[in-house]
């Protein structure tokens, strides 16, 4: 049997973190059919759009992605090709692990938590108002008359939207996730001391979910204290959910306490749907010099084998990941720093390293 995976390389590093990763699933002995997918830049130079139909239809047949990372332009250019296909997509729950391995340079020791965010919805759900525009003009309006509040004609709008129905799904999610894989506890991530109708609503409803789990500690954290308490007691927190927003940033806070985004997976889950794809962006500025770390690709890719019922491939693309970095003979400068011992190598040899460690 073939598993048929969409393979989207993305831009920047992408496509070499992306073959790399695809070497290491071929030594399992594991056959894929790969349905290669173009995104991004080039997709907006050659075909206008930089994310296809094409690329969405496959995924949609073949049920399952890998992808790379993708470039978002800042401030100009077209929208991420990210939050567009996991809405596009209803791919409505991230997943990301975070764990440290021996051996990786942190600060911490015993952090092993997972974040599931809320993935369609949320002040990315992209609905906004461009500064000087008629529709903005309106809605000002609109405020005004609803509020009394007078916003300033030299303001951009920008919608935050928490829903009932995502936020019961989500939360039902992470505490399934919990359950199913014997986590203890689930801490809902909120504001809603001052967003009282949005982060408010996320609160009540999560509040009401945990009722239904009385085997699951559940517990509501401020994201401000939220923060403190990843940088200073991590490994007391468990399974973390979150809107949209917060998510995409404590992701980050977390990808540091594991020793940076080249160890830091992430899984978006649907209904009978996913894709896999690492933390990271994509990193132009280092594209083609094969130096960045393809091991959050990689195990972005352990992640997407014990989806597909694979548990025993991906336990050992990780043990061999885990085997390499603590012995330290062939790791990318990420992972050498601090440890003078260790001359970093390249993307593609530390491909050849993790095949080798999983003989």
């Amino acid at each position: 049997m073939a598993y048929n995976i969409t393979l989207i390389p993305g831009d920047g590093v992408g496509p070499e973190v992306t073959e790399a990763t695809v070497r290491v699933l071929e030594a399992t002995g594991i056959k894929f059919n790969w349905e290669t997918g173009l995104v991004g830049q080039e997709a907006q130079d050659k075909l206008g759009t930089p994310l296809p139909d094409s690329v969405i239809e496959s995924v949609r047949k073949n049920k399952v992605a890998l992808k790379g990372p993708v470039t978002t332009p800042i401030g100009y250019g077209f929208r991420s090709v990210n939050v567009r296909l996991r809405q596009v997509l209803n791919l409505y729950s991230c997943v990301r692990p975070c764990k440290i391995y021996p051996g990786v340079p942190t600060r911490y020791q015993d952090v092993d938590l997972v974040l599931v965010r809320e993935n369609t919805e949320d002040l990315y759900i992209g609905i906004e108002f461009e500064n000087g525009t008629p529709a903005r003009d309106k809605l000002l309006r609109l405020v005004a008359e609803s509020s009394g509040e007078k916003l300033g004609k030299d303001t951009g709008i920008s919608l935050k939207v928490i829903s009932e129905s995502a936020t019961r799904r989500i939360v039902k999610f992470a505490f399934e996730y919990a359950r199913t894989n014997g986590r203890k506890k689930v801490s809902a991530v909120h504001k809603a001391n001052i967003l009282k109708f949005s982060d408010g609503l996320f609160l009540s409803v999560a509040r009401e979910v945990a009722k239904e789990y009385p085997a699951i500690e559940f517990e509501d954290v401020l994201i401000d204290t939220l923060c403190m308490r990843l940088v200073v007691t991590p490994e007391r927190l468990d399974v973390i959910v979150l809107p949209n927003l917060y998510g995409d940033f404590i992701s980050e806070l977390c990808a540091g306490l594991i020793g940076g985004l080249g160890v830091a997976p992430s899984a978006n889950l649907g209904d009978g749907i996913a894709v896999f794809e690492p933390t990271h962006g994509s990193a132009p500025q280092y594209a083609g010099k094969n130096m960045v770390n393809p091991m959050a690709m990689m195990l972005s890719a352990v992640t997407m084998l014990r989806y597909l019922g694979e548990k025993a491939a991906g336990d050992r693309i990780e043990a061999a990941v885990a085997r390499v970095i603590v012995e330290g003979a062939c790791i990318t400068y990420d992972l050498a720093r601090g440890r003078p011992d260790c001359v970093p190598m390249g993307t593609r040899e530390v491909a050849g390293a993790v095949i080798d460690a999983m003989k």
